[in-house]
């Protein structure tokens, strides 16, 4: 074996050297293309309960005492990065809950999670994540978000690939599962997923434990949404790949993990905003799940 003696190389080589060594190579996802409704999505129950704004570039869930409503994409994805921009149930939202997920179509499916679990006026939104793989989830973590999100239009996005799994809000990394088949963690990648979204009554569990009620004299309660983007390897339902399989973007290097940027922010996410986290949890797991090391929960 050769041994490169690093004294005898000018300065400028030695220093790359180092950082090409040290450097975690990663990239935000591609910037998410907004377009209306009816490009990716239909309505799939209580029609009435779903109203369109601005020739479809905007959409009103509205949830009442008598049903929620929600829809779904026309195709079914292998991989790929799904956005939405989402302004949350303003005031008394209690009870409800905000969905926006990904998942497969049979009994041992997959899943990948986004849930806002409504509260009373002034307390914060809890933002719950999940992933289901072969039919297993009990993965839940739940954030505060650092910002009303009821008030304004905020991103909340997927990045899936063979790598990883990353959930972001406004471009900042919330969560990471890896692929960890090598240790015996089943990982989403041969089962397309639809993308769904949905609001509806949850009162029984989704604000402190089902404590805080539904107060439906604030009825109706409105979840809007814009962007719409999907960019994804679209795929039949019984299909085990796509076609394109290894030759998109998101199957690059630079996204088969974070760089250090990102994981200083998923950091400060963990350090200041989780309320739980499945990983730390030694009543329901006495020893940690073997992927949590790997996604850095532990």
């Amino acid at each position: 074996m050769r041994v490169i003696k690093m004294g005898r190389l000018p300065l400028t080589f030695c220093l790359t050297f180092l950082l090409m060594a040290t450097v975690t190579f990663g990239a935000p996802p591609k910037k998410s293309i907004d377009v209306p409704f009816g490009r990716n999505y239909f309505p799939t129950w209580a029609f009435d309960h779903i109203k369109y704004l601005n020739g479809g570039s905007e959409v009103h869930l509205v949830l009442d005492k008598h049903t929620g409503t929600g829809f779904q994409s026309k195709g079914s994805y292998l991989f790929g990065h799904f956005s939405m921009h989402i302004k949350m149930v303003p005031g008394d939202s209690a009870g409800t809950v905000t969905a926006f997920y990904l998942s497969s179509q049979n009994s041992e499916h997959d899943e990948i999670d986004f849930e806002f679990l409504g509260n009373r006026t002034g307390q914060p939104y809890i933002l719950q994540t999940n992933v289901f793989t072969g039919g297993k989830g009990n993965r839940e973590q739940r954030i505060n978000l650092w910002f009303d999100p009821s008030k304004n239009y905020h991103s909340y996005s997927v990045l899936w690939n063979m790598h990883q799994i990353v959930f972001f809000v406004d471009d900042v990394p919330i969560r990471v599962f890896k692929n960890s088949k090598d240790i015996g963690v089943k990982f989403p990648f041969n089962q397309p997923m639809k993308i769904y979204s949905s609001l509806w009554n949850a009162d029984d569990w989704a604000t402190r434990g089902g404590l805080e009620k539904t107060n439906w004299a604030k009825a109706p309660f409105v979840a809007s949404y814009r962007g719409f983007h999907i960019d994804g390897c679209e795929a039949s339902v019984n299909a085990k790949f796509c076609e394109t399989q290894g030759k998109r973007w998101w199957d690059k290097k630079e996204f088969q993990d974070l760089d250090a940027k990102q994981y200083k922010r998923l950091k400060w996410v963990r350090k200041r905003y989780t309320i739980y986290n499945y990983c730390t949890d030694r009543v329901r797991f006495p020893k940690p799940p073997p992927e949590c090391r790997r996604d850095r929960d532990i």
